[in-house]
């Protein structure tokens, strides 16, 4: 079984559990795959080939004792270089922490290793995880496997890459603005934003985060099909006290009627007609499958939301930030701090927090009679490689597109990006957005729109 990397979680994970493919075999096909085609589009940044086959040899040895493995059982799955992995640097893109090796693991890595995962690289993110385009001065520049000359996405750019590219059935992400959905979303594959207070995050290798991203950013899964979203997130949401914010929430909530926001202009995002028609798709998909699908003309509000995360986000601290940034020279991060300067300092905590309690409550009011939204992930098709650092116009251009997921961690919601299909060789897709802790509504709506169009698959990286 030479192409075992093709397969889904959920099929190779059977198969491991059975006897029929031991993880060494999973974690020796993974290996070649990376070997074959990461050169090519710089996904996995650092891996050791010896580890990730002890971590499988574990595993079968567990098996051979009649013990269960997890619901990962031997599964390869990459993790993004802005999280702990013992003995591995915790960079997220930068020089600057080339040197702040983990001694202990995240509670994501461990929750993963508790499942029976096979931990197999990790994957590249753009200087301090700022941009939705994956480059920096450290690991260099990670391309899309569909396209090279438009972005992989960002700041998880290197997850969406490796599960596109067949590098791991799963990714792990993180997304403060948009980090999963947007790789996801330019790479032709799903992406899970959770709830915030649904997966554990701490990096003891680095200072303790300021509270916009204590409130805000969340890791999560990218995967090719739903299903494995669906167990990526089972395993990486397990308990650990290490994360205050943590919340014990069950996976499965109370049942709601099918019914479906559907927005193809949110807030004056203005898309293209190509995101319009994806949108538009996706909901007669949902139709198709039973669900009540209701156009409204708009959401509760996006833009505000939007421009309080970035502040959120950019503004608090925004000068050491920006110090350090001036230290690493990396012109990506400089462009997004330079660049946000007037919107986002200087900064009220105090007036920004106030507000959000504000706004989460409409957008709480509005799922008491929805089940889900579906609209644009984007205002546009992922972007040209690098657009964002050509002039002004287009940083401003590309900072607008992304309005539909910045806003939403703002009010700490559930998000998920489902690939719908191709508009040429450029990828396009949806978001599905649900009341906190209610990723399962998500999922469910995801996997309806899944299962009307084509499955996504791993594929060879295009020149």
């Amino acid at each position: 079984m030479q192409d075992l990397w093709r397969l889904s979680a959920a099929d190779l994970a059977a198969l491991i559990k059975s006897k029929k493919v031991s993880a060494r075999e999973a974690a020796a096909a993974a290996l070649a795959r990376l070997d074959a085609v990461n050169p090519k589009i710089n996904a996995v940044i650092d891996h050791r080939p010896a580890e990730v086959l002890a971590q499988a040899a574990g595993i079968d040895a567990a098996i051979a004792r009649g013990e269960d493995p997890g619901s990962l059982a031997g599964v390869p799955v990459t993790v993004k270089v802005n999280i702990d992995q013992a003995g591995f640097a915790t960079t997220n893109g930068l020089k600057l922490q080339r040197d702040a090796v983990a001694a202990t693991n995240s509670p994501v890595v461990d929750n993963l290793r508790k499942a029976g995962a096979v931990i197999l690289g990790r994957t590249n993110c753009p200087a301090f995880s700022y941009r939705w385009f994956t480059t920096n001065l450290i690991h260099g520049d990670t391309k899309n496997p569909m396209d090279p000359g438009i972005t992989p996405g960002g700041s998880s750019g290197g997850a969406g890459a490796a599960v596109a590219a067949g590098i791991g059935q799963i990714a792990h992400g993180t997304d403060i603005a948009g980090s999963i959905r947007y790789p996801a979303y330019a790479c032709g594959v799903h992406g899970l934003r959770p709830t915030v207070g649904r997966i554990a995050g701490f990096n003891a290798a680095l200072p303790e985060r300021p509270i916009g991203p204590q409130i805000s950013a969340v890791s999560g899964p990218l995967a090719r099909t739903i299903g494995d979203l669906r167990i990526a997130l089972a395993a990486m949401s397990a308990k650990d006290f290490r994360d205050p914010w943590w919340v014990p929430a069950p996976l499965e909530g109370p049942a709601m009627p099918k019914r479906v926001a559907m927005c193809l202009n949110p807030d004056g995002l203005d898309p293209v007609a190509d995101v319009k028609a994806a949108v538009a798709d996706a909901g007669k998909r949902l139709e198709r499958a039973g669900w009540t699908v209701e156009e409204i003309a708009n959401t509760p509000p996006l833009r505000e939301p939007a421009d309080l995360q970035t502040k959120l986000w950019l503004g608090d601290g925004y000068e050491a930030q920006l110090e350090m940034a001036e230290r690493e020279g990396d012109p990506g991060a400089l462009a997004c701090l330079r660049g946000n300067r007037t919107k986002v300092f200087p900064f009220d905590l105090s007036k920004t927090l106030t507000r959000r309690a504000t706004l989460t409550r409409q957008w709480l009011e509005f799922f008491e009679t929805y089940a889900v939204l579906l609209m644009p992930v984007s205002g546009e098709l992922p972007f040209p490689d690098q657009l964002d650092r050509k002039d002004d116009a287009s940083f401003a251009r590309v900072w607008h597109a992304q309005l539909p997921m910045i806003a939403i961690p703002f009010m700490g919601l559930p998000g998920l990006t489902v690939s719908t299909g191709l508009v040429g060789r450029v990828p396009v897709g949806v978001q599905l957005v649900s009341g906190r802790y209610r990723e399962d509504l998500c999922l469910a709506a995801g996997e309806a729109i899944e299962a009307g169009g084509t499955p996504s698959a791993a594929i060879d990286p295009a020149s």
